[in-house]
């Protein structure tokens, strides 16, 4: 999908993000597995990440982080007739998460449904709603991407259950004509699947196979490979629609997986490390969260600036991966 001047653009209103009330540091764990600090620290960066306790969900989180979205907007939630949801947790096998949300924001009537993409969801989610938004069948949405992905952890895996933790982000989308060149808005995406790559993450259950939930099973080193070449190509298919160069790029928000992807990925485009929105550190690898919750933080704390370029881009299971570059 790509975009000219003068072509309607989806543009991103406001941004809002939801964390589960319980950090869990490395030391905690620790206390459980046969891990420690330095370990985790040394392989991903990871030092805390957040899980959800009773009464936390996927909806709820959702929900939180839409209204986060919506007050920094300015917009009102009846204003909504669109929701897009990214997840690979939902609360229930059906309905959508996103009809849950809905209920509880009160937009009642618009479209809402999730997209099961994993890691790479949220950018699937939004291209999706972009592409509705510049087809004219809305005019606002909402595109969440929400995990509670520590209910699907081997919590005796101490090489994956330190990976990852739970969380939501949310940004409002609005479509908007301006003949300006320089216009916000998205500006191409690029979205890809590859379901060769199955058992090297997956879920290990399923409503039509074992009639479970599963549990998360990953093999690292193989992922890291491909998501390093994946990615810095995929951002490189989006620097050719838009005829630019990374050099062109304020910020890379790139999905939160392991400090050294992202170190990689960056060396690989030349690009500068102080250009690259970094929060797995203190999210862990939220899944389809990520991307938005990154996002989010890098607008609040006033690093993402109005007219600035900020690439977003994720790799997950399936596998799935994509780009998309905004103007904020």
């Amino acid at each position: 999908m790509t975009d000219s001047a003068g072509v309607r653009r989806s543009v991103i209103l406001g941004t809002g993000s939801a964390l589960p009330v319980r950090s869990v540091s490395n030391a905690e764990l620790a206390t459980q597995l046969d891990t420690s600090d330095e370990w985790i620290v040394t392989r991903t960066g990871i030092r805390s990440r957040h899980i959800a306790g009773e009464g936390e969900t996927t909806s709820s989180l959702a929900t939180a982080a839409a209204r986060a979205a919506l007050t920094a907007a300015g917009v009102e939630a009846s204003s909504i007739d669109l929701i897009v949801l990214a997840t690979a947790t939902p609360d229930q096998t059906f309905p959508a998460t996103a009809t849950i949300v809905q209920q509880q924001l009160g937009c009642l009537g618009g479209i809402a449904f999730d997209v099961a993409a994993v890691c790479s969801g949220f950018l699937y989610a939004l291209g999706v709603a972009d592409s509705m938004l510049r087809s004219g069948m809305a005019k606002r949405a909402l595109v969440i991407g929400a995990e509670t992905f520590s209910r699907i952890l081997d919590w005796e895996d101490r090489a994956t259950c330190v990976l990852f933790g739970d969380g939501a982000g949310a940004v409002v989308l609005s479509a908007q004509d301006n003949e300006a060149a320089d216009a916000p808005g998205i500006l191409a995406t690029r979205l890809h699947a590859d379901g060769t790559h199955n058992q090297l993450l997956f879920v290990d259950g399923g409503p039509s196979t074992t009639g479970t939930v599963g549990k998360l099973r990953m093999k690292g080193k193989e992922v890291f490979r491909h998501a390093v070449t994946n990615l810095s190509a995929v951002l490189g298919e989006v620097m050719d629609d838009v005829g630019m160069s990374p050099d062109d790029i304020d910020w890379l928000v790139p999905h939160q997986a392991n400090a050294r992807i992202l170190e990689a990925t960056a060396r690989k485009l030349n690009m500068s490390p102080d250009k690259v929105v970094m929060t797995v550190d203190r999210h862990a690898n939220t899944s389809a969260a990520s991307v938005p919750l990154a996002l989010d933080a890098a607008v609040r704390d006033g690093r993402i600036k109005p007219g600035q370029l900020v690439m977003l881009e994720a790799m997950g299971g399936g596998f799935t991966w994509g780009a998309s570059l905004v103007r904020m």
